[in-house]
């Protein structure tokens, strides 16, 4: 049977047996600070049979598409609904899936704890195999907790105030990814790790294992028609090594996926596990100041995406949003993006493979307190080792970018460690992608150096970019070899609206608003002549793709409407130096 990956929750890691348990949930939220209010202990609230207020999960209080219009800061939020396994499923163990819970998550089924995670953006799953496993129907409760204000947890562009200011924009509170369920056999496949060996023309994949392991099974490879399966006794972490006779290579643009199929079998050969999952054959290497992919140089025509919805905040209003999304910004000229400040849906990322679109993977870091080696620290480590881990397989993602403008230096000992820590971590996990500590600034250890400028007058842009911009000499200095790239500038800000009444405050954008299209193009021309005509920059990435409430300054609008033709903006975007693909 052909599972089809865009319709799984995990394109890349796909069985055929799931459960969705998106949907109508009920929820409570204290609405009254602690203090004014005589507290309902957690004991009671998790052995609720059903909450007073409604919400259709993934999306977030608040959003349109969450059914629940709050408009308080939302610190605290209870889930339940009703959950049953199929009795197909009896005997087998029972895997509960949460694609992301902002930012600490306890669940209870029937009362009882049964697991927690902290970290808002990253996936988990618990094995809820002994409450469910007799068919019936229980009660399961989650709990999601979040506080904005004391720095001790990332939460990217959400505003800590009730109202959106500036560049900070409506909460994402709770649930606001995917929940699943999923039956697996006793001992299963719990996770895998491909990486493309040019040299030996093979994939490499190393295998994790759920539950007990016997000397007689085997862990069996199957690559589409690329070669016969290939088997090896199943052994947490041993290297499975298949050769790739004529390798079909993914490219910007241009990829190629094949398919692969993980099995593990027990020692009379009987099926245990099937996964369903595929790979991009493709390498990303740094020389002499530039990036090259497959050995060729890569020009990076980027454009920063929020992954911000009208209907949902963080969450997509469905798996065709994601899509198009990326095909708005191909259309547009650009050849991939800057995912910034939150990390983006497994689909998004299988999409982002399937159209040859290149991305750059980045924490939400802001809101975190970059000076305290402590309990921030930790947070932010534990949660990007989980978002490195899940997203590793996916060929799209060329960079990874744990931090984002950590300008703000308190202390400096503390500030410089999570920088190097971060980039150590990442390079163990993931030693085949370039790591860019902190985009745009402060860089302390990093294999890019990038910078953000925001300069609205060409010719002055150019100057600025002239050399090595470098923004905070006393903490941060550019390694001979480090690729140079801008990856942010431009956000002409372009809002109809305060065209008319130049004293409209509600909306921004970077410079003074052009007074028509013809001037706004003219600006976006010169900036982007300007970082082009510079030989030592190797690619950019313009501000941003869509506007995201009053940020008016994308190529689209927030509904994903078009502002102008995007053959103009095309003509611009698309555009490399001599040398590049």
């Amino acid at each position: 049977m052909r599972i089809d990956k865009s319709l799984h929750p995990r394109p890349q890691f796909c069985r055929d047996e799931w459960m969705s348990l998106d949907g109508i949930w009920t929820c409570h939220i204290p609405r009254r600070p602690m203090c004014y209010r005589r507290k309902r202990p957690d004991s009671e609230i998790v052995l609720s049979k059903g909450f007073e207020d409604e919400i259709r999960v993934p999306f977030a209080p608040g959003t349109p598409a969450s059914g629940l219009p709050v408009k308080e800061i939302v610190d605290t939020i209870y889930y339940h609904r009703k959950l049953s396994s199929p009795a197909q499923w009896a005997g087998r163990r029972l895997l509960l899936h949460f694609g992301a819970v902002f930012y600490h998550a306890e669940v209870f089924i029937d009362g009882q704890p049964v697991g927690f995670h902290d970290g808002g953006s990253s996936s988990f799953c618990l094995d809820v195999t002994e409450p469910l496993g007799d068919c019936r129907e229980h009660d399961l409760v989650v709990k999601a907790t979040a506080n904005l204000q004391d720095g001790s947890i990332p939460s990217g562009k959400q505003s800590s105030y009730v109202s959106s200011y500036g560049c900070y924009y409506q909460r994402t509170t709770g649930i606001w990814q995917t929940v699943w369920l999923e039956p697996v056999s006793q001992t299963s496949l719990d996770s895998i790790l491909m990486v493309w060996s040019e040299a030996a023309s093979s994939i490499i994949l190393t295998p994790r294992f759920r539950g007990p392991l016997d000397g007689g099974m085997r862990f069996e490879v199957e690559v589409g028609n690329a070669c016969p399966p290939v088997s090896c006794p199943a052994c947490d972490g041993q290297n499975l090594v298949i050769r790739i006779a004529k390798p079909r290579l993914w490219w910007p643009g241009k990829p190629h996926l094949y398919d692969i199929t993980l099995k593990l079998k027990d020692a009379d050969g009987g099926l245990l596990d099937n996964v369903s999952s595929y790979f991009g054959l493709r390498t990303v290497e740094i020389h002499d100041g530039f990036v090259y992919i497959n050995g060729r140089k890569l020009y990076q025509r980027l454009v920063l995406d929020q992954g911000f919805y009208p209907e949902g905040n963080w969450t997509s209003p469905s798996d065709a949003a994601l899509e198009r999304d990326i095909r708005l910004s191909m259309s547009a000229g650009f050849n991939g993006a800057r995912l910034h400040q939150k990390v983006f849906e497994e689909k998004f990322l299988y999409q982002a493979d399937r159209l040859g679109y290149i991305v750059w993977a980045e924490s939400p870091s802001w809101g975190l307190d970059c000076n305290d080696a402590g309990l921030p620290a930790r947070n932010f480590l534990c949660e990007w080792r989980e978002i490195v881990e899940r997203d590793r397989n996916h060929p799209s993602i060329i960079t990874w970018t744990p931090l984002n403008e950590t300008w703000d230096v308190e202390d400096a000992l503390a500030h410089r460690r999570l920088h190097r820590d971060a980039y150590m971590l990442t390079k163990d996990l993931d030693p085949t992608r370039p790591v860019n500590d902190a985009s745009g600034y402060i860089h302390f250890v990093t294999d890019l150096w990038t910078v953000h400028d925001y300069e609205q007058d060409p010719p002055r842009l150019a100057q600025q970019l002239a050399g090595r911009y470098v923004r905070f000499p006393d903490y941060e200095k550019p390694e001979p070899g480090q690729p140079y790239l801008i990856d942010e500038f431009g956000g002409i800000r372009w809002d109809p609206k305060a065209l008319r009444d130049r004293d409209n405050l509600s909306s921004w954008g970077y410079g003074n608003s052009p007074a028509g299209v013809e001037e706004y193009f003219e600006r976006l021309r010169g900036l982007v002549d300007s970082v082009l005509a510079n030989p030592d920059i190797c690619g950019y990435c313009y501000t941003q793709l869509t506007d995201v409430e009053q940020e008016k300054n994308g190529v689209y609008y927030y509904d994903r409407r078009r502002k102008f033709d995007s053959k103009r903006f095309r003509a611009i975007f698309s555009r490399k130096p001599e040398g590049f693909i």
